[in-house]
């Protein structure tokens, strides 16, 4: 897991235009540290219970490796979308008062956040839609340089990654806290444990016993 903790801080460090070199050198981390840490991870936890007990420990284990699979989604997008919400409007107002269309901002401003969010992964600018509701008196007061910028295919996500960027390394710094603990949990579990039940010598056959001799063992 410190791999995994290191592949995190590494996604926290790129900028939003990153190459794509360094996102799957991130991403190829993650998924080598993980693997690293699963199996044997696995295997420590059936080797804490008795053998009559493991069939019980691997559900609960895997139930709780998908709700923790599922509930991470739903705490990354929380923590996304409601770090937009609180920064968007100023990071907008913002953005547009550096090109001097300020005027602009009652609109452009609410915009909602999710929306804002999906169009720039779609790769869509939605202030042509939103320039076309207006009145054209409206815009003709824009400059044509201002509204070359406005709806060109950088400035939207542009000024989105203001907004983004520090809600999602806040997410990612989470997850690398989580893996650290991960890694120190994993360190503090002790020894190997074998239950006297799994003891077998090595190079002996385990001594079988008919029926009859445990009998007669029992009543002598």
């Amino acid at each position: 897991m410190v791999i995994v903790t290191i592949s995190f801080l590494i996604l926290a460090a790129l900028p939003f235009n990153f190459s794509y070199l360094e996102f799957g050198l991130a991403l190829f981390l993650m998924g080598v540290g993980g693997g690293m840490f699963g199996s044997p991870n696995s295997a420590s936890i059936m080797n804490s219970v008795p053998s009559e007990d493991r069939g019980v420990a691997s559900g609960m284990m895997y139930t709780i490796m998908n709700t923790a699979f599922t509930a991470s989604m739903a705490i990354f997008f929380t923590i996304v979308i409601v770090g937009i919400t609180q920064r968007f409007p100023d990071a907008m107002t913002t953005s547009l008062a550096s090109i001097g269309a300020i005027n602009l901002a009652p609109v452009l401003s609410n915009i909602p956040p999710t929306s804002a969010l999906f169009s720039a992964f779609l790769g869509y600018n939605p202030v042509n839609a939103i320039l076309g509701v207006l009145p054209a008196s409206f815009v003709a007061l824009i400059p044509h340089s201002t509204l070359t910028i406005l709806t060109g295919s950088t400035w939207f996500p542009s000024t989105l990654a203001n907004a983004f960027l520090p809600s999602l390394r806040t997410s990612f710094y989470i997850g690398a806290l989580l893996s650290a603990t991960a890694a120190i949990l994993s360190a503090l579990r002790g020894e190997k444990y074998i239950h006297e039940n799994d003891e077998v010598e090595i190079g002996k056959k385990p001594e079988i016993k008919s029926q009859e001799s445990e009998i007669a063992e029992k009543y002598t």
